[in-house]
């Protein structure tokens, strides 16, 4: 059986090569590796990211338009230069209506002279809704109708853009079907942290605030910016005292909360939910699942007990930040300015075009997808990760069958999950329709808009029909450069814009394939038993599934994986949360663990070759580190360990410490700064 695989496995590198005119050499090297990048002086033991990409570290440059810079930067900016051109051939010969409207939506945006022309008449609508706002009904119902058209939380912003987020999601304790639910939002900084920390870097973020805010009030036309800036942050100052924390936000336990909107109106006094919840599109739902409970009760009473001009300068300054894309330049500048400069250090806006390729990817990305897939997906691309993914499902039931700690009955449950995973490599399987989406040429505003309330009509509409396991997230497309595991849904999506090299690169010798794409591979399955993950049964019920003693053994694994990661310094006196970014971690080590089994498995019990010098366990690992060389703008990285569930990629390399067979290959020692115990190496999956 094993021979059949490996026969297969080179064939399907033999047409990958045939279909994208490869010359059989790699991107990197001779075997994948970019050995130019490392830099030799530096222990292997000591900091392995740096053994491998201290050279790169030395000499590369974050492009002026970007906070940090790596190969996924790099995939991404592929990727958009990929679409750029889709996108100007469907402005000039469309073939079919999508194109056509997508053309459209492009070539609007990219009219910066006609954007200029309309300056702020778009948004007056808006402005004279929300200045018209006089009682509590008032607030209700403007905010729900702001929500419909704003972009989907998800894109340029670490959260929702008001204080309550209407939500389709899945039911976690019904999963075929959908469910209504409500989430916290509303700060224009990035965290609660930024307000409630006494860091001077947060401190200075909130004066950049400010200069940012009153510039808003001051490009509309509107008089007394600053004296409105202070009362917005004195606002959002006294919601973000309201907010759970970024960890308790990610605990499936305690996110589950149904309840009636009576029960809601009762357990959260001060705002009108039923204006709300009928403006929103929740009036005839029986049961609300609210995320955070305490947070809309501590909303609730803000609303009641702020004051209306508050709430209009409130309204106003978001309305316009989230509409500066599409607005003229001056608006684009200052937005640029906090969110860009202040917030992440980057020294210079994107181009245009660039910028053009965020608001189609936005409003039609599925549509452009199936172009882009069609034009840089070949099907031998597909195969070959398809029969990766399933040699790594293989290698991790394995392990689950060798676990120590797990009882039998768990097991047997958790091997059903792994086999229950519905993977799709590339593409959805089903596309979005956009037949009812209207797009007008020269109207760039109004497609931003128009896009943003048919998605959210298209979700509504979720609400009425069996959760659909075909779809993706609005987040992901064939173009995007990620990979999703989509928790209850028991699915998860590489999409063909992460499946170049060098994370995936047909040419590449094997062990760097396993290194690189295997271990994201590995990863996403992962996410199915981590912290969270692993509150999700078989069939992606959030459920009580595993005894007792698998639980409280998984949890002091998991526990010294979190403090672990809490040690870690990327900035002085700035640690990592290790609770934040559990879940990544434990997809990460899960992740590494079942690559570097499906790699060994598929040898067939022969030794690897050594190639370039090194064997085949080293170029596994080095392919792990190389996959994980990124830089970041201090800004920028400060921002993330507050916000992101991911660790720097730095620190995502130094996971190899925990698997034996990285100590055996690179000869770590005890002294070396990596090292750990055999009793002390974190083991979970």
């Amino acid at each position: 059986m094993l021979r059949h695989q490996l026969l297969a496995a080179a064939a399907a590198f033999a047409l990958l090569a045939a279909a994208t005119g490869s010359a059989a050499k790699p991107e990197f090297g001779t075997v994948g590796l970019d050995t130019a990048a490392m830099d030799t002086s530096v222990r292997s033991g000591d900091d392995f990211n740096a053994y491998m990409n201290g050279g790169w570290l030395k000499t590369v440059v974050i492009p002026p338009d970007r906070s940090s810079w790596g190969d996924v930067a790099r995939l991404r900016e592929q990727s958009a230069a990929r679409v750029r051109g889709l996108a100007e051939a469907a402005v000039k010969a469309p073939g079919s209506a999508d194109e056509t409207k997508f053309g459209d939506l492009y070539a609007s945006f990219m009219d910066a002279a006609a954007i200029e022309a309309k300056g702020i008449t778009p948004l007056k609508a808006d402005l004279a809704r929300i200045a018209a706002i006089r009682t509590p009904a008032d607030l209700a119902r403007t905010l729900a109708a702001l929500e419909r058209r704003q972009p989907p939380f998800g894109y340029g912003s670490p959260q929702p853009s008001f204080p309550v987020y209407p939500s389709v999601g899945i039911d976690a304790k019904a999963p075929t079907r959908a469910s209504s639910e409500l989430l916290q939002g509303g700060l224009g900084l990035p965290d609660r942290d930024y307000y409630l920390v006494d860091d001077p870097k947060f401190k200075a973020a909130r004066g950049d605030y400010r200069t940012y805010l009153a510039a808003l009030f001051r490009l509309a036309g509107i008089s007394g910016g600053e004296a409105r800036a202070d009362r917005v942050i004195a606002f959002e100052t006294a919601l973000a005292k309201t907010h759970w924390t970024r960890i308790d936000t990610r605990d499936a336990d305690k996110t589950y909360n149904p309840m009636s909107p009576a029960e809601l109106a009762t357990k959260a006094p001060g705002f009108d939910w039923k204006t709300y919840l009928a403006g929103a599109g929740f009036a005839a739902r029986p049961v609300l699942i609210v995320n955070m409970p305490s947070a809309m009760t501590g909303f609730a009473s803000l609303a009641a007990t702020t004051p209306m001009q508050t709430w209009r300068d409130y309204l106003t300054a978001r309305v316009i930040g989230n509409a500066a894309p599409v607005l003229p330049r001056a608006f684009v500048d200052a937005d640029f300015a906090f969110r860009g400069k202040a917030l992440a250090g980057t020294p210079e806006l994107a181009v245009r075009w660039k910028r053009g390729v965020g608001q189609l990817n936005l409003g039609m990305g599925d549509a452009v997808g199936k172009v882009y897939a069609a034009r840089y997906f070949p099907p031998a691309a597909k195969a070959k990760i398809e029969g990766m993914v399933a040699e790594i499902k293989a290698a991790m039931a394995r392990r689950i069958d060798g676990l120590d700690w797990m009882s039998a009955p768990t097991k047997v449950r958790a091997k059903v999950k792994l086999a229950n995973l519905k993977i799709e490599v590339g593409t959805p399987d089903k596309w979005r329709d956009y037949s009812g989406l209207r797009i007008v040429r020269g109207d760039a505003f109004g497609n931003a808009q128009r896009a943003a309330a048919f998605e959210y009509a298209r979700n509504l509409a979720d609400l009425n029909r069996p959760v659909d396991r075909a779809q993706w997230w609005l987040t992901l497309t064939p173009q995007t450069v990620n990979a999703f595991n989509a928790g209850p849904l028991i699915k998860l999506a590489f999409p063909a814009g992460y499946l170049a090299p060098p994370a995936f690169d047909p040419d590449a010798d094997p062990a760097v394939n396993y290194g690189a794409i295997g271990t994201v591979i590995g990863h996403e399955i992962s996410h199915s038993f981590d912290d969270q993950g692993a509150k999700l049964d078989e069939t992606g019920h959030l459920i009580d599934w595993w005894t007792p003693a698998d639980v409280k053994a998984f949890e002091a694994s998991t526990g010294r994986l979190a403090a672990q990661y809490d040690a870690y310094e990327p900035l002085p006196g700035v640690h990592l949360k290790g609770r934040l970014q559990l879940g990544e971690n434990v997809g990460d080590l899960g992740g590494l663990a079942a690559a570097l089994e499906a790699y060994h498995m598929s040898l067939g019990g022969k030794p690897a070759p050594a190639l370039d010098g090194l064997t085949g366990d080293q170029r596994f690992f080095l392919a792990y580190a190389q996959a994980h060389r990124s830089i970041l703008r201090e800004a920028y990285l400060r921002q993330i360990v507050a916000t992101d569930p991911h660790s720097p990629d730095r620190f995502r390399s130094y996971n190899v410490r925990n698997i034996d067979a990285w100590y055996a290959a690179f000869d770590v020692k005890p002294g070396d700064k990596l090292y750990l115990a055999p009793a002390d190496r974190v083991r979970i999956w």
